[in-house]
């Protein structure tokens, strides 16, 4: 995406909003937290979040969001295991062993929070546990790339060589982060690869 007038450069004062917002995203993350076991259903789990974020005076900001078949049924997007992101809540229930990734969004005051978490169910295999705390190795470092005189491509080389090239794992190359504000997708578009110092990136790198 390129760099420039697309940009919108938020006031303290949206900051301050959106900082909010993302706290009751934390906030319901932390309510679904709380009843995620063996025999919940997805849709069970997303009743739970709506109901949260409209008793907190918010709007759910995934539900109903335009795409490209039909707009999004659900308050939360939910993904079983293998599945990468955007799962949509069913009738499916929770096992043990299990890993969930739920993706929340919120709007409220004219501004997006958006934020997700993984949750393993119970006991999970060595492995897969090794692979959660090297994820979040990976947001660590990307987030202490964050920083004023810095590169997108800082933040997505810290996250591709500590996933690729200290522990042997891949990284997504079709998925990327994005910023937040008025919109639920903002610019910038954050790779989760990129080589130092480069301010843009390219699929094909």
């Amino acid at each position: 995406m390129p760099i420039g007038s697309r940009f919108h450069y938020k006031t303290p004062e949206e900051i301050e909003i959106i900082r909010k917002n993302c706290l009751l995203v934390s906030e319901t993350l932390a309510e679904v937290a709380r009843h995620i076991k063996p025999g919940i259903t997805g849709l069970k789990l997303d009743t739970i979040a709506e109901t949260f974020i409209r008793d907190h005076g918010a709007e759910p900001a995934f539900k109903g969001y335009p795409g490209s078949i039909s707009d999004f049924p659900a308050s939360l997007c939910i993904s079983f295991n293998e599945v990468i992101v955007h799962g949509i809540p069913d009738q499916r229930e929770v096992k043990e062993g299990d890993i969930l990734s739920v993706d929340c969004g919120v709007k409220m005051n004219g501004y997006f929070g958006d934020a997700a978490f993984t949750f393993a169910v119970g006991q999970i295999k060595p492995e897969e546990l090794d692979l959660l705390v090297t994820t979040r190795e990976c947001l660590d470092l990307a987030i202490g790339q964050a920083i004023a005189g810095n590169r997108l491509g800082d933040i997505g080389f810290a996250v591709q060589h500590h996933a690729e090239a200290e522990h042997e794992y891949g990284v997504i190359r079709e998925m990327v982060g994005h910023g937040i504000g008025k919109k639920l997708h903002e610019p910038p578009e954050v790779p989760n690869y990129g080589k130092r110092g480069r301010a843009r990136f390219c699929m094909k790198d």
